[in-house]
């Protein structure tokens, strides 16, 4: 129903665009463009719905509008399309269709040898590739060898510096030991002066006696 309404409103401004066109001839051109859009909407509206009293009399006010401009109704419209003739049907070539004659080579010779320059190529790129990877097999092997060999010089140069650090401490022991015996020189330097001058003594002794 909305449909309808739509159409029912839009053939009332239509109307009375054409009615507003007849009273005012000059200014026809104005409103020939909107006349002519509402129209071919009015058209399209119509054909679009089914059948009914309110359809009739759309269609009936449609017909009557389009005798007032001057063009054809629904029914003359409808009269021209059923006139036309069909399209005419395509029809086939009887001609017999001849292969010209041609001085290029077999294509399947030509497709024989491409196919075989391709097989070389792929040979080639096989064997490349199998020299690529004994290469990077023997990079491999060196780089495997050097890392043994990093971790050996590695774990001496673990034990060298456990060597170090033990020497270090016996170093720092001993000079210790020293520094205690320095002091306690110092501070018995007279008692040991004695008792040195009483075993020289006693040596003279000895040897005098004998």
């Amino acid at each position: 129903m909305s449909s309808i309404n739509k159409l029912t409103s839009l053939s009332t401004q239509t109307l009375s665009l054409i009615l507003e066109r007849q009273r005012f001839p000059h200014a026809a051109a104005t409103h020939d463009e909107r006349i002519q859009g509402n129209m071919q909407a009015l058209r399209d509206g119509i054909r679009g719905l089914g059948s009914s009293a309110e359809v009739d009399g759309l269609r009936q006010q449609y017909e009557r509008m389009r005798g007032m401009v001057g063009g054809q109704t629904l029914e003359d419209e409808r009269e021209d399309e059923r006139e036309l003739p069909p399209p005419p049907t395509p029809r086939k070539s009887q001609e017999q269709v001849y292969t010209p004659y041609t001085d290029d080579p077999d294509p399947d010779l030509e497709a024989g040898i491409m196919l075989q320059e391709q097989r070389r190529l792929m040979d080639d790129q096989d064997n490349h590739l199998d020299a690529l990877s004994h290469s990077i097999n023997r990079q491999r092997d060196v780089s495997l060898q050097i890392n043994s060999e990093l971790n050996t010089h590695t774990a001496l140069l673990d034990g060298l510096d456990q060597d170090l650090d033990m020497t270090h401490s016996r170093l720092n022991t001993a000079r210790r030991n020293l520094e205690r015996v320095s002091k306690g020189v110092k501070g018995n330097g007279s008692t040991v002066t004695i008792g040195v001058l009483i075993l020289v003594l006693l040596v003279l002794i000895v040897i005098f006696k004998t």
